[in-house]
């Protein structure tokens, strides 16, 4: 028997203040399409069962369009795989604050045969199958007890939230206003579940042998870079979808292409470099975008850049770059403090003059062609020499 797990799909997402000629926020109607695709891909794999682990709206009170597109999308599935289960919880994007309120995802339970749950767990049992599958949304932690049931061959559990422990501070931190469900580790790794499919997480990732993350769909949180860099230290390709055949226990991450390419430029140091050296490093590194970078989401993150030559780049073309892409982003970050050296003067004592100099030349923007290094040297050289060829002063009550 095998199952289909996505999540996260944020329909409704709003960036950049783009809009398509339809007068649609343009990364609104981007996650849109990647939906779509996510749809035509689980369509072609034919499961037994469809799970899908919440965050289906970016906000509570989605757009009409939003859903629309979602009915539609659901809709179109539940034709194509009239046979199949398709199970969907709440997650913390979904839930509304308030008990008087109705959560949108009812509108594609009875209409559409899509079993939902969205203000308490519920466990869904299908006998033909011989599988049950307790759907917990975005609940408060330890309201919900997650044990398997024992007269089905097959449990899964379906729930949103965070495994404790398991992901980035910067993950964690980005809704601080309503925090997804903390999940203890030993409650969803304990025997008896043939699979554990989670939401919230933006990121293909393993928590245990049968515990799993699914992702995204899209880059919809407010730190795609964060994204990037964690799906290139995984070695992923991208977005994508699980499918799990329960019997086996045989497993495969399908990529999805996302509608547009997101693009985290390789940092550029420019310590020593002039506003005219920079214009330079920024067309270079934009040059190598493979198609260019018209209608592209881009950031380039420039370090060591003084706040007086950050003035000074050539904005008319920055302003270019920006009117080309979707969103181009130029992170440029000043020089750090350098902190005198350990040993240089006690806590509460001024820096040495020689400490002083070092960290002014350190920091100073040089010339090309000049190394760092010799010139502080160099510095500290005469300084010293100054000192000595001072003549000694002989201060007021103190013997020379």
């Amino acid at each position: 028997m095998r199952i289909v797990h996505f999540s996260d799909l944020h329909l409704g997402f709003r960036q950049y203040q783009r809009q398509t000629s339809a007068g649609i926020n343009q990364r609104e109607a981007d996650v849109a399409a990647s939906f779509t695709r996510a749809i035509d891909k689980c369509i072609a794999l034919a499961p037994d069962v469809v799970l899908i682990g919440g965050d289906v709206f970016h906000t509570v009170r989605p757009a009409n369009t939003a859903i629309l597109h979602a009915f539609n999308q659901f809709a179109r599935l539940v034709q194509a795989l009239p046979t199949a289960r398709v199970i969907l919880v709440a997650g913390n994007h979904d839930m509304p604050r308030s008990s008087e309120t109705m959560c949108i995802l009812r509108l594609f339970a009875a209409p559409l045969g899509i079993h939902v749950a969205d203000r308490e767990a519920r466990r869904f049992t299908f006998d033909d199958l011989q599988l049950a599958v307790l759907a917990v949304p975005d609940l408060p932690p330890g309201t919900v007890d997650l044990s398997p049931d024992p007269a089905f061959t097959y449990n899964v559990l379906l729930l949103h939230g965070e495994v404790q422990g398991t992901l980035p501070q910067a993950e964690r931190a980005e809704h601080p206003d309503r925090a997804a469900m903390r999940i203890p580790l030993e409650e969803i790794a304990k025997p008896g579940w043939d699979y554990v499919a989670l939401g919230h997480y933006h990121v293909y990732k393993r928590i245990a042998d049968h515990v799993y993350y699914s992702g995204s769909i899209d880059y919809t949180s407010t730190n795609p870079w964060g994204e990037l860099a964690e799906e290139k230290a995984a070695k992923l390709p991208g977005k994508g979808m699980i499918e799990r055949d329960l019997s086996t226990g045989k497993q495969t991450f399908h990529p999805l292409a996302v509608t547009r390419a997101v693009h985290d430029l390789a940092a550029v140091d420019g310590r020593g470099m002039s506003a005219a050296d920079l214009d330079v490093a920024i067309q270079k590194a934009v040059a190598r975008i493979a198609e260019g970078i018209d209608g592209k989401v881009v950031r380039l993150v420039i370090t060591n850049v003084p706040r007086h030559i950050a003035r000074e780049i050539d904005h008319k073309a920055l302003r270019d770059l920006q009117r080309r892409a979707l969103h181009f982003q130029l992170d440029t970050r000043r020089p750090e403090v350098v902190r005198p050296q350990r040993g240089a003067g006690a806590p509460g004592r001024r820096p040495s003059l020689a400490d002083t100099l070092r960290e002014a030349l350190v920091a100073r923007n040089l010339p090309a062609g000049v190394a760092r290094d010799p010139l502080v040297a160099l510095g500290l050289k005469y300084l010293e020499e100054a000192e000595l060829s001072e003549p000694t002063r002989e201060l007021p009550g103190v013997d020379a």
